[in-house]
């Protein structure tokens, strides 16, 4: 306060006005303000979708911009993405005083699933049925982000005429496409038992059962016709066939075989030696005691007249029926006889009438048997 008195009392009032405006023009040749630093623009961006695998979106995406301090601005509208791409890249520029920013984003779209094909390992077996175990692969096709992975089963069963297997395929993405392949499944053979053969004369007749899922029996005997060494002699549905034209004392196996509509097969086999008229014992059959010796009956015959000779006749016997039970003793023209060891062969005529009348067809055949002890 007494400094400023003093100035004013030495320079007066005017004199320091001129002087202080004088001083403020010095300064102020130095003390230039700048202008405010320029500032570029901000840029922030949102995406929205449902984000897959790797990357991948797999729904619409919308991608908007968030801008601030822009004077102009381009690229910055707010985009939807509907449509499949391996990237579209999307750009938003920004500038304020001579400052430009510049921000990209790239956007992969995928929202189709794979398209899905399946295969089995190999045909159906047959009629459109498997008939053992099979392996079934999927495979696809993705025409934008391509295929990651496909899978691949087995089927052993159970049997199902209505079986599936299932399975996938997955893109890049993280779309997955499912597929079911259809297809009937038999592994089980049917069934055939009961076989049973009857001799006649010089024929067979073969007869069996069946289970309810045979479709087909088939009839193979060995030896075959016309010097085959195994012919199908019936193919068809019965439970039975008659086989003829066979070689008196020739052996014959006969399988029987039912097949199913898988081609599944199961089979029983018999064995049995042809005979003509005489049926039992078989030709050269080997015994150890009595036997029942029969033949096939003669239409009209009233009696039969049976002859046995070993070495010389040793039995004649007059049955009425097409059978004779053959003891181990009996007596024939005076002599007592006994079953021995030994070669026999006997033979049968069919008889007309009455006995005395002695009135004979022809010879029906005649047959060897071995007695052993």
């Amino acid at each position: 306060m007494d400094g400023n008195l003093r100035l004013l009392r030495r320079y007066g009032r005017r004199e320091i006005s001129r002087r202080l405006v004088l001083l403020c023009a010095i300064v102020g040749t130095f003390l230039v303000v700048p202008n405010a630093a320029a500032v570029p623009p901000e840029i922030a961006v949102t995406i929205t979708g449902t984000l897959g695998l790797n990357g991948w979106y797999r729904s619409n995406v919308t991608v908007s911009w968030q801008v601030v301090g822009e004077d102009n601005s381009s690229g910055c509208n707010t985009q939807t993405l509907i449509t499949d791409t391996p990237g579209a890249k999307i750009t938003c520029t920004a500038s304020s005083g001579g400052d430009e920013t510049s921000k990209s984003v790239t956007i992969k779209l995928d929202k189709t699933a794979p398209a899905v094909s399946v295969a089995a390992s190999r045909p159906p077996d047959a009629n459109g049925w498997y008939n053992h175990a099979l392996s079934v692969a999927f495979s696809g096709t993705d025409a934008t982000s391509g295929v990651a992975s496909c899978s691949s089963a087995g089927y052993e069963g159970p049997d199902n005429p209505s079986a599936t297997v299932a399975g996938s395929c997955a893109d890049n993405a993280g779309n997955s496409t499912g597929l079911s392949f259809p297809f009937r499944y038999d592994a089980t053979a049917p069934t055939i038992f009961a076989v049973i053969t009857k001799l006649g004369n010089r024929s067979a007749q073969v007869t069996w059962r069946k289970s309810s899922d045979t479709q087909i029996v088939e009839v193979l005997r060995a030896p075959g016709r016309q010097g085959e060494g195994e012919s199908v002699v019936y193919r068809g549905t019965a439970t039975g066939f008659l086989d003829t034209g066979l070689a008196i004392g020739r052996k014959y196996e006969y399988r029987v075989t039912g097949i199913d509509q898988a081609a599944n097969r199961s089979e029983r086999a018999v064995n049995l030696v042809a005979t003509g008229p005489l049926l039992s014992p078989l030709p050269g059959a080997i015994l150890k005691g009595p036997a029942t010796l029969d033949w096939i009956p003669v239409r009209r015959a009233s009696y039969y007249n049976l002859q046995i000779v070993r070495g010389r006749k040793v039995l004649s016997a007059w049955p009425a029926q097409s059978s004779f039970r053959l003891r181990r003793t009996w007596s024939y023209n005076g002599r007592r006889y006994r079953l021995r060891p030994g070669t026999y062969r006997w033979y049968v005529w069919p008889g007309y009438g009455r006995i005395s009348a002695s009135r004979y067809g022809r010879l029906l055949g005649s047959n060897t048997f071995v007695v052993k002890k």
